[in-house]
């Protein structure tokens, strides 16, 4: 038995009960068993199941094995339940060396802390060039919006300078998906840059703040991560960037004034300087596992397509220092996601009457990460790709008020909208719309990383009808990304039941339907990743 396993099974067996374990409600039995999933998953035990930690590896076997007792068949790798993602943690290995160049004065080396911070680049251990740099405004190319920051010049073989953000007129979840540095970083790569650097109006934090914090991605086979665009190089102050203005034909104070304005626009144009950059990143390996399982349809034809049902099984581990309570328990992010995963399976089995379509339940790794597990899974599916039909995600429902109503973000994206409204409509359940566009939740969670693949997704939560609207408030908070998100928190398992059913109503209205879901004509995001039905 794993040495680890053992240590977690001797916690349980011998630490003190906690309140909630020393005098369980009664409970109906399936109240009872969704609780039981979140005892084990949100225990002290589990350490916060931190992806690639061997306490999530533990609660990874736990998925599998409740998949294999709601009668589900093995859907990872190697005829497993398990597919293994290689992860890697990367950061800058020190502060590197910029130096700038400009036609008729001498090299002028930057400031680290004052003038930059240094950017890690996921994709190799030492990032050399000496390029000249152009400015690009915000770095977006949105012809809906007829912005385009990238007209009139020609940035092949060169750095681009933009800042972050985007307009507040874009549509929300559009505007945050262009103010994203991913999407920044590809905008530049189509266009031929080697490298960007991020223009800020202000000064660096002291000391440079978290210059050299590890990101996480997934590990290609050489032990660098994945990494798509662009490397953004560094990141420049005001001081920094005045430095590189320097001469060029609009003045730094002129384009400072501007830049708090995420409206502007702003001309592009070549800077008359050139920046050699010099750059190292460390890398530390580690494995972490996607759980799937799959329903096979019971239709010749349809039941080669998928419709996958996703939630994340990791969160935030320990804190690495204070006192009193350190574990991030994760109960409602995303255990219960997890337990109402595991129980809409058995749904299926219990009801005797298999999908049309095949469904793929899969519990995905490292969303806390930077939504990495489920990005491996859409780059490397266990089923091809083309059969996947449609995603529903399930990310920290938050189940401790009585729901009357469910939003469904992506809901008007696709038919999935009309599907889910008429699923939990037989139970007496509203669809309303995002309660806070700002917040561009769509392009937040699991679910995203199919959208990406073209694939029409909607991501579910009960919604802020009645007592809704405090309930989540309270919760983001006192709860959200805090130790306090344990089961000591109020949690309501027969909303939990609720929120169980209607997920099985929308999959099996999902899985039977005759039509295969699409994605609206003319739906930004369709035409962006070529989805079905977009065009």
């Amino acid at each position: 038995m794993h040495k680890a396993l053992l240590a977690v099974l001797a916690t349980l067996v011998l630490a003190p009960a906690t309140s909630a374990q020393t005098a369980p409600a009664a409970l109906p039995d399936d109240q009872a068993q969704m609780k039981a999933h979140v005892l084990f998953l949100a225990s002290d035990a589990m350490r916060g199941r931190e992806a690639a930690s061997p306490e999530y590896a533990i609660a990874a076997e736990y998925v599998a094995a409740q998949f294999f007792a709601a009668g589900l068949v093995p859907a990872g790798q190697d005829g497993g339940y398990l597919q293994k993602v290689p992860l890697v943690a990367y950061r800058a290995a020190d502060h590197g060396d910029i130096v700038l160049t400009r036609k008729g004065s001498g090299p002028r080396p930057l400031l680290f802390g004052d003038d930059f911070t240094p950017g890690a680049v996921a994709g190799a251990a030492r990032t050399t060039l000496d390029a000249p740099v152009v400015f690009v405004g915000h770095g977006i190319v949105a012809p809906r919006y007829k912005r385009d920051d990238y007209a009139g010049v020609d940035v092949r073989g060169k750095i681009v300078a933009f800042f972050a953000g985007a307009p507040a007129s874009f549509q929300s979840e559009e505007r945050a998906h262009f103010q994203s540095g991913a999407t920044k970083a590809a905008i530049a790569a189509a266009h031929g840059a080697v490298g960007t650097i991020l223009l800020t109006p202000a000064a660096l934090p002291p000391a440079g703040g978290a210059w050299d914090r590890a990101r996480t991605t997934w590990a290609k086979a050489d032990g660098t991560g994945d990494m798509a665009g662009a490397p953004q190089l560094a990141t420049l102050s005001a001081t920094g960037a005045a430095k590189l203005f320097a001469g060029a034909r609009t003045p730094w104070k002129t384009i400072l004034a501007k830049s708090t304005d995420a409206e502007a626009r702003f001309t592009a144009e070549p800077l008359g300087a050139s920046l050699a950059v010099a750059l190292r990143t460390s890398f530390e390996p580690g494995t972490s596992a996607n759980v799937a399982g799959m329903i096979r349809g019971s239709d010749p034809t349809l039941g080669k397509e998928v419709v996958v049902l996703s939630a994340h099984l990791d969160h935030l581990g320990v804190k690495a220092e204070g006192k009193g309570d350190l574990i991030y328990n994760g109960a409602e992010d995303n255990a219960v996601g997890i337990a109402a995963l595991i129980e809409e399976a058995k749904r299926f089995k219990a009801s005797g009457k298999p999908p049309r379509r095949s469904i793929l339940f899969l519990a995905v790794t490292a969303e806390e990460k930077g939504l990495v597990g489920s990005d491996y899974f859409a780059r490397h599916p266990t089923v091809p790709i083309k059969s996947i039909v449609a995603d529903v995600n399930l990310d920290m429902p938050i189940l401790s008020y009585p729901f009357e109503d469910m939003t469904v973000f992506g809901a008007d994206r696709s038919t999935l909208g009309p599907i889910v409204a008429k699923a939990v409509g037989t139970l007496g359940v509203t669809m309303s719309p995002d309660p806070d566009p700002a917040q561009g939740i769509f392009v937040r969670s699991d679910h995203y990383r199919f959208v990406q693949q073209g694939v029409p997704s909607v991501f579910l939560w009960p919604g802020q009808k009645g007592p809704g609207k405090a309930a989540t408030a309270e919760f983001f908070a006192h709860r959200y990304h805090q130790v306090s998100d344990d089961l000591s928190q109020p949690i309501d398992w027969a909303q939990g039941i609720r929120f169980v059913n209607a997920n099985y109503a929308i999959a099996r209205e999902i899985a039977d339907g005759d039509a295969r879901p699409r994605w609206n004509k003319g739906d930004f995001f369709g035409l962006l990743y070529n989805g079905y039905g977009a065009k």
